[in-house]
Order: structure tokens, then sequence, then C-alpha cells
């Protein structure tokens, strides 16, 4: 196969691997790219039985070793992963200490040319790998793929997310229909926000969105923008500060204000005698009271609604949604407790697991629902460049 794709100077692979449950059905995803160009020559996605995620992850970095080796094998190798364990491991800074790990460390060695570097990347820049992984697990590819001369994948880690929900079914799905995939935005930031006042949605105080606010939701559109022909319809909970932005994603995204359509079961939760005060002035004027509505999803402050009151208005409202829309993108503009519903819902989780989720204003997360009706996360509290702390940490 070298012959056919001519010499390369420089290679890279890109390697991820997961299972579904830690053990579970395991597979690895691996694709070599020209260095110079960005050119994809190779992809592999491969299922390889129940095992661990570290198991999967250092089969995906031998996969991609293997494809170096026959298809550029006088390139200089660079390896990128999100797996933290495997390129420390790899790069002689940590000990390979699990005794399943040594062989694996050791054939990836062997296969390594000398030189070759390792780097750790978040995860949001390995969504290529970890797509290749994911549709091996849904039984929809095995093996390798030689993509020489073809153009380049389409690089942003969004767009990666929303067209790796093209493939036909995922593999535990019953349905064999596209899904509805939900790309969900927080609204940015009002006055209340940046207080850490109770906002609640449509008989609450209603702030709008700050200075502040508009400029986060325009990032966000912005960033959204190379998935805008992919947008079928924007969704918004017809609260203030999710229709200003969602009005603004709407006009980042080419669309007119008009073409907005507003679905009241992804209003914000009312709280009621608690709207506009912090958690200090309620528990001051309403004693114990944040305890018992944090210790129990049926308990309600006077005049608003309970955790479980909530969920049963944001599902009814995600399967009208869902309805209306099967098989569609959608961009849906809501609050922080809707949105972790919603997660929570495709993940299977209880309700309580939404107090163990962090949502920044303006973040983006992506769920896709099928038809069958179960759901899978394939992004969460996402923030532009611009706005993430932690890649401006490491870049």
């Amino acid at each position: 196969m070298a012959s056919i794709l001519g010499g390369r100077a420089r290679v890279v692979i890109e390697a991820d691997g997961g299972s579904r449950g830690n053990p579970g059905p395991e597979a690895y995803g691996a694709l070599l790219r020209d260095a110079d160009t960005g050119e994809v020559l190779a992809e592999e996605g491969t299922s390889i039985g129940v095992a661990s995620n570290n198991v999967a992850e250092y089969s995906g970095l031998i996969a991609g070793l293997r494809l170096a080796a026959e298809l550029a094998p006088e390139a200089s190798v660079e390896v990128r992963m999100d797996s933290k364990l495997v390129v420390e491991q790899m790069s002689g800074r940590w000990q390979v200490k699990h005794t399943s790990m040594r062989p694996l460390a050791a054939e990836a060695r062997a296969l390594a040319p000398a030189g070759t570097t390792y780097a750790w990347v978040p995860r949001a820049e390995n969504a290529y790998a970890d797509r290749l992984a994911n549709e091996a697990l849904d039984g929809v590819r095995s093996g390798v793929t030689v993509l020489a001369g073809r153009p380049a994948e389409h690089d942003e880690s969004l767009v990666a997310e929303v067209e790796s929900t093209q493939t036909p079914a995922r593999g535990w799905s019953a349905s064999s229909d596209a899904p509805t995939t939900l790309i969900l935005l927080r609204h940015g930031v009002t006055p209340h926000t940046v207080e850490k006042r109770f906002s609640g949605g449509l008989a609450s105080s209603n702030p709008p969105l700050s200075d502040e606010g508009r400029e986060q939701a325009r990032l966000a559109a912005a960033w959204l923008r190379p998935l805008a022909d992919r947008i079928d319809a924007i969704v918004s909970s017809p609260v203030l500060r999710t229709r200003q932005t969602a009005d603004i994603a709407a006009e980042v995204l080419g669309r007119r204000p008009s073409e907005i359509v507003d679905e009241p079961g992804f209003a914000e939760m009312e709280f009621g005698v608690w709207d506009g005060l912090t958690f200090a002035e309620v528990e001051e004027r309403f004693p114990g009271e944040t305890t018992r509505w944090l210790g129990s999803l049926d308990h309600a402050p006077q005049g608003g609604e309970s955790f479980n009151a909530v969920g049963e208005r944001v599902l009814a409202g995600l399967d009208r949604v869902v309805t209306e829309h099967r098989g569609r993108t959608l961009l849906v503009v809501s609050h922080v407790t809707p949105i972790k519903t919603i997660v929570a819902h495709a993940l299977g989780a209880p309700l309580d697991a939404l107090f163990r989720m962090e949502l920044a204003p303006a973040s983006v997360s992506i769920v896709s629902v099928y038809a069958d009706g179960r759901g899978s996360l394939r992004c969460f509290n996402a923030l532009p460049p611009e706005r993430d702390p932690f890649a401006q940490a490491i870049w």
C-alpha cells in the first residue's frame, strides 16, 4: 500500500478507544494524516470484544502505528490522543503498572519508529477517532479504509459530532431511523446570573441579557456557524433571555427571528417567592427551605415548581419537538435546568444527576434522540475557544 500513497515526510496518528461499560463492549478508532497537508490517508474502526477503556485506547494506538508502518514507513510519526495515561506512559514519564497494559505498551513501542512523539489533545480535538470507535461499536464499520486522494475530513469538533449522527442506527437503538439531533444552547448571562440570583421562567421577573450575555450568545452562534446548513430549525424557550439569545443566534446563522419556534416546555424552573433572591437571602427569609429543596425532587418553593414537575414539563416538550422534527437537526435555546434534564434523560440517569452537572452560560451540549425514545449524549458544556479557560490555559 505504501507505493500507492507515495512518499510522506511526516504523518500524524489520531487514536481513541472506548467501551460501553468499563469493562464492556469495546472498540477503537485510528486515522493517519499527512502532517503537512492535513489529508487523511487511512482510517480504521474495529470492535474488539469486552475489555476496559485503557485496553481500547492502547488498541487504537497500535492500530494507528500499524497504519503508519504500512502506508508511510519512511515518515516521522506524531501521535495525538486524549488519553493522558497512554501519552504519558508511551512518553516514558509514567510507569506501566497494570499487568494487562504491559503487553500492549510493549507492542506499541515495537511498532513505533525511532523519534515518535506523543501529544495529549483535548477530547474535542480527537472527535474523528472517537467517531470511528463509536461507529465500530454500532456495527456500521469494521477494518481499514484507505482514503489517500480524498479531501481531508472537516476538522471542527462540533461539526464532527453532528455529522456522526447521520450514520444509520446506533448499537443500542432498535430503530433504523435517523435520530433527531438537538444542539442545546444555554442562554447568555443576565444581571441575575452574575449576582447568582434565582431567575425563573415565564412567571418570573424575567431579566434580559446583559451586554456580556449578548456577546456570549454571539460567540456561541459564530462557533456554530459551520453547522448552519445542517440546522433545520431553531427552537427556543419563550423566556426573554432565551429568546434574545435565539434571536442573536438566528442572525449569525443567517435565519430570520420569525423562523424561531417557541416551546414553553423548555422554560426555566419557576422559583416562586425565591425569584430574584440569592441563596443567602432565601435562607435568611425562609430558613431551611433550600436544604429541603435540594433534598427532595418533589419539594417546591412557594409559588414555584419542584424538580419532578419541571422534569415532566421538559420531557413533554422534548416529546413534542422530536415528534414534530423527527430525524432533523435543531438548535434548541434553553436554560440550565431543562438542558440538564434532557441530558439526564438521554443518559438514562435519574433526575437527581442534574445536581452533578455544571453548565456554563452560552455553552453547547449535543443530544441525539432516536425513534424508540432512547438518547445519546454527544457533547456537554462545550465553550468557544475564546471563552474556554481550559483551552486558554493549555494554548
